[in-house]
C-alpha cells in the first residue's frame, strides 16, 4: 500500500512538472516581447515615411523664446538680420524668402534628384534668371518641396500663410504617412483645426507631431495667419535640436 501511494505521488509530481514546462513554453517572456516591439517601431526622425500613431508635441520645452530661437538660427547660418542689424521677426514671409531659407536649412541643393534626367531650369513667367532667389526656387521646385501656380507662375513675392509654410517645412523634413484617424487625433485638440485646408492636414500633422509649430497663446494653430520670420525661426530651431536629439518613439498601435 505504501509503495502504491509513493508511486501515485511520484506520478502526480511528474505530471505537474510537465504541465508547468508546457505553460512556460506557451507564455512568452513579457520583457522579451516588449523589447521586440520597441525594436520594430519606426524612428520618425530617421524614417520620415513611417506611420506612427502619436499626439502632437505641445510640451512647454518644445520651443525656446523667440529671441533665443532667432539667435540659434542666425548662428547656424540659416537666417540673417537686415543690413541694419534688425531681424524683423514680425515681418511676413514671402514664397521666395521661404525657398531661400529652406534650401539652406535642409541642404536641398545637395539632395540627389528624384530622376536621372539632366537638371534643367523650369520655365516660370514671373521668375527671371536675375531674381535674387532664382536658384533656390528652382531647387525647391525640382525637389517637389514647393510647387508653382497656374500658367507657369511661382508668385515669388506672395506672402505665405502658416498652414502653407508649416506644410512646406514638413515637406522638406519628410511628411509622415499618417492614417486619417491619426491625423484627426493630432489635430483634434486645436479649436481652429477646421480652418486648416484639406490639402495641408497631413503635412501639418507632421509639423505638429515634430513640434515645429509655435502655437498661439490660446493654444491655436492660426493656420490662415501670415507666416512671420519669427515663426520660421522657431520652427527651424526645433529642427536644429532634432539633429542632436530625435523625437521620442511613438507608441505602438494595436491595429495592423
Amino acid at each position: 500500500m505504501k509503495k502504491e501511494r509513493f508511486l501515485s505521488a511520484l506520478s502526480l509530481t511528474l505530471l505537474l512538472t510537465s504541465l508547468s514546462a508546457v505553460a512556460q513554453q506557451q507564455v512568452p517572456n513579457s520583457a522579451l516581447v516588449s523589447s521586440r516591439l520597441i525594436n520594430q517601431l519606426p524612428n520618425p526622425a530617421a524614417s520620415p515615411a513611417a506611420s506612427p500613431a502619436a499626439s502632437p508635441d505641445t510640451s512647454p520645452a518644445a520651443h525656446l523664446t523667440e529671441d533665443q530661437a532667432i539667435a540659434e538660427v542666425i548662428a547656424a547660418g540659416w537666417m540673417s538680420p537686415d543690413s541694419d542689424g534688425n531681424f524683423r521677426a514680425e515681418r511676413a514671409l514671402s514664397r521666395a524668402e521661404l525657398a531661400h531659407i529652406l534650401v539652406k536649412a535642409f541642404q536641398l541643393d545637395q539632395r540627389q534628384p528624384s530622376t536621372n534626367q539632366p537638371i534643367q531650369a523650369l520655365p516660370l513667367q514671373d521668375l527671371p534668371s536675375s531674381h535674387w532667389a532664382y536658384a533656390d526656387i528652382q531647387t525647391v521646385l525640382r525637389q517637389n518641396i514647393m510647387s508653382g501656380y497656374r500658367a507657369g507662375r511661382f508668385f515669388p513675392e506672395q506672402r505665405v500663410t502658416r498652414a502653407e509654410a508649416f506644410s512646406i517645412i514638413a515637406q522638406a523634413y519628410g511628411v509622415f504617412q499618417f492614417p486619417d484617424a491619426t491625423i484627426t487625433q493630432i489635430l483634434q485638440p486645436y479649436s481652429d483645426a477646421p480652418k486648416i485646408p484639406s490639402w495641408a492636414r497631413k503635412s501639418l500633422a507632421t509639423a505638429l507631431y515634430e513640434g515645429f509649430v509655435n502655437l498661439k497663446p490660446n493654444q491655436t494653430i492660426a493656420p490662415l495667419d501670415p507666416m512671420t520670420r519669427g515663426d520660421v525661426a522657431q520652427a527651424l530651431e526645433v529642427y536644429l535640436r532634432r539633429q542632436h536629439l530625435p523625437a521620442d518613439l511613438p507608441p505602438q498601435s494595436d491595429s495592423p
